[in-house]
């Protein structure tokens, strides 16, 4: 089995009566210490519960260890002015020695409008807006020339190398996003015949190396052998990477993946 195995820094959590708010540089090592492949920080400016800013998060993750892949699950592209974001994004490659994966989405509605209406952003507009910041992010990733939406050209300086893009969502409009965009697609919690079904649809929109799925929360047993079964299917059907929801004990969370890693 090659598929990666991640896990969320504890930073954020879906339920705002149970906070999930840790030590993110004792979770990022520890992640590491047991071999997992990933760590990730979720993304929002006012959430439906507590929540860190995640690029200050992933800078923590990336300083105190080494090796493990550090990622945005996934960055909201569109709350922010796009050279900004891909200043943060540039900066994170070159402190973490190229360790980014980028998840780029246009947000869960289940957080509601008022963090977009506070950066002054249109939530009716974050997919129009999102599909106008990927199609100049790399260039300015890069340190390229770049002509923004207003006419203005913008180069920023020091360039980085891109990390990989990875665009989340289900619907019509996120398969063609990923499609165009993406060097990979990601989802939560769909079966291996959802991802393989989905999957087909977004290759089917380009002609370019088929992506591969990051699958957030997939479903799998709480016994490590019977797991591991499960995500050969995953791998099967075209998953690269998955990220495992947490409970909100974060150690434990860590070691049950490392189980999985290791079955």
């Amino acid at each position: 089995m090659t598929v990666d195995i991640g896990v969320i820094l504890p930073t954020s959590t879906p339920d705002p009566g149970r906070p999930i708010l840790g030590d993110v540089r004792d979770s990022a090592r520890f992640a590491e210490e047991v071999g997992l492949d990933s760590v990730w920080s979720t993304d929002h400016l006012i959430a439906s519960a507590p929540m860190l800013e995640s690029s200050v998060v992933l800078a923590t993750a990336a300083a105190v260890t080494e090796r493990i892949t550090v990622g945005f699950n996934v960055m909201l592209l569109a709350l922010r002015p796009v050279a900004w974001a891909a200043k943060q994004v540039n900066t994170l490659q070159l402190v973490s020695g190229n360790r980014l994966v980028l998840g780029v989405g246009t947000g869960n509605p289940a957080h509601g409008d008022i963090g977009w209406r506070a950066a002054g952003v249109s939530f009716a507009d974050r997919g129009r807006l999102t599909d106008e910041a990927l199609a100049v992010l790399p260039d300015l990733i890069a340190g390229k020339p770049t002509i923004l939406g207003d006419g203005l050209e913008a180069t920023l300086a020091p360039g980085s190398e891109v990390p990989p893009i990875v665009v989340a969502g289900n619907g019509k409009a996120a398969f063609r996003r990923a499609a165009r965009y993406g060097d990979g697609w990601a989802t939560i919690a769909m079966s291996p015949d959802e991802v393989k079904t989905s999957l087909e649809q977004i290759n089917q929109q380009h002609d370019r190396p088929a992506l591969k799925a990051t699958v957030v929360a997939p479903q799998l047993d709480a016994d490590p052998r019977r797991a591991a079964e499960q995500l050969e299917a995953y791998e099967e059907a075209g998953t690269a990477r998955v990220i495992l929801a947490p409970s909100g004990d974060w150690r434990r969370d860590y070691e049950n993946a490392a189980k999985l890693r290791a079955a």
